[in-house]
């Protein structure tokens, strides 16, 4: 009886794996090392707001806007800071925002609503008018200075960056010396007007495929055109 007890007490127990203890189970997730990509995508229209700015070349970029709401049956809403209308297209979601800050206050509305929606810098398209180029020419860049434009300008300052995708719709210079204010707060010519559709359609393919092909595409298939 005395061995049994000895025995019972004095046994080796068996050894455990402590490696199998310690060592946590980890599942693999076939998507762990994928980079997620938003698919929502910020389009920012910039101009003026007031009837009396509606069709001016300054306002080119809510005119843009404009056109791809209605022929897509799309209505704009007032929200913070601005009209946002949501257009969805092949899974992406595009939020068409007119800031309702006046052009040289754009960038307070673009910050908000690029962190309000989750929205990142490189899923900013920012559509201008451009001086500097003749009538309907079409310039898209991936960053750049504000070339004096007051709501680039604006917008520059409130992001910290210059490096977000701006579309510039040319406009020309037809004007005298020191009458740029009112030519670019002036409305379009006859001419202009009727070559005004086939830009504004252009424009809308612009952002389309600028969320849906990508930046490098949307240069090489729009720039110059």
């Amino acid at each position: 009886m005395i061995k049994w007890i000895t025995k019972l007490f004095s046994s080796t127990p068996k050894e455990e794996n402590t490696e199998d203890i310690m060592k946590p189970e980890v599942h693999e997730h076939p998507k762990n090392n994928i980079k997620s990509v938003s698919k929502k995508y910020l389009i920012v229209g910039l101009g003026n707001i007031g009837t009396e700015y509606v069709n001016t070349r300054h306002n080119i970029g809510f005119k843009v806007l404009d056109y791809l709401a209605k022929k897509e049956g799309l209505s704009f809403e007032t929200v913070k800071l601005g009209s946002m209308a949501e257009y969805k297209f092949k899974g992406r979601t595009f939020f068409l925002l007119k800031p309702n800050t006046y052009m040289n206050l754009s960038g307070k509305a673009v910050k908000y609503w690029m962190d309000k929606e989750n929205i990142p810098l490189e899923n900013i398209l920012v559509i201008t008018d451009d001086l500097n180029l003749s009538f309907g020419t079409i310039r898209i860049k991936p960053k750049g200075s504000d070339g004096g434009h007051n709501g680039l300008k604006n917008i520059n300052l409130v992001l910290n960056t210059q490096n977000y995708t701006r579309y510039r719709f040319g406009i020309s210079d037809e004007f005298k010396k020191g009458q740029q204010v009112d030519y670019v707060l002036g409305e379009w010519t006859a001419e202009e007007e009727a070559k005004l559709p086939e830009r504004l359609e252009a424009s809308a393919e612009i952002i389309r495929t600028f969320g849906t092909a990508g930046l490098e595409n949307t240069m090489t298939t729009f720039n110059g055109k």
